[in-house]
């Protein structure tokens, strides 16, 4: 071996070993990686889910608007209520599985009113948010180790209609109508091989909205 082989053997021992793919963000953060991350927002939440017993839920959809103490604070009560009473009496199943978790969009209005009644009863619950430019936040009423943060809306519905067993949605803006006709569709066109039920809460609103 000649000198100049030498000094390359001492550079290559000193110098740093190149990152593992499934380590190196900077590559799981391109194009080419997109199916991974997509993979990642299936499983990282199945394993949480298997983890925790978690087998179905009762998913709360409506306003992120609607707070506690503003003009629709009855719906925030009544959506905490609601929820404190479906965990109380899902508690009380005998069953080693959680079974009717309730489960939410994870931001604030009813979604947090819904984790917070939950929370009451002395329940897991669950919170799928998502991250959006003006910067939603987890509310706190979250079982830490079922709140997840997705990027891609369409792997948080996966997750909204795979494990729920009924949807209760209160009134709400664009968002909840998205959630919701999602759902619908997947029903109509027979994508959705389960029975779910579907309550509409607060008259008034959906009776302006749906003819």
């Amino acid at each position: 071996m000649d000198q100049s082989e030498k000094d390359l053997l001492e550079k290559n021992c000193a110098s740093e070993r190149p990152l593992l793919a499934y380590k190196n963000e900077k590559f799981l953060d391109t194009p080419d990686a997109r199916s991974l991350r997509i993979l990642s927002e299936y499983l990282y939440p199945l394993s949480h889910f298997r983890k925790e017993k978690i087998l179905d839920t009762i998913v709360f959809f409506g306003s992120a608007r609607t707070a506690e103490n503003g003009p629709n604070a009855r719906y925030y009560g009544e959506a905490r209520e609601l929820a404190r009473r479906v965990t109380e009496w899902s508690n009380n199943l005998a069953n080693s599985a959680r079974r009717f978790v309730v489960c939410s969009g994870g931001g604030p209005g009813i979604m947090e009113a819904a984790n917070r009644g939950a929370h009451d009863a002395g329940g897991k619950n669950v919170g799928l948010n998502i991250g959006l430019p003006f910067e939603q936040r987890p509310n706190p009423f979250i079982t830490p180790e079922l709140c997840f943060e997705f990027h891609y809306f369409f792997m948080r519905k996966f997750w909204f209609a795979y494990l729920a067993k009924a949807l209760i949605v209160f009134p709400g803006g664009f968002g909840t109508l998205d959630e919701l006709t999602e759902i619908l569709t997947l029903v109509q066109t027979q994508k959705l091989m389960k029975k779910i039920v579907v309550v509409l809460y607060g008259t008034t609103y959906w009776k302006e909205i749906i003819n």
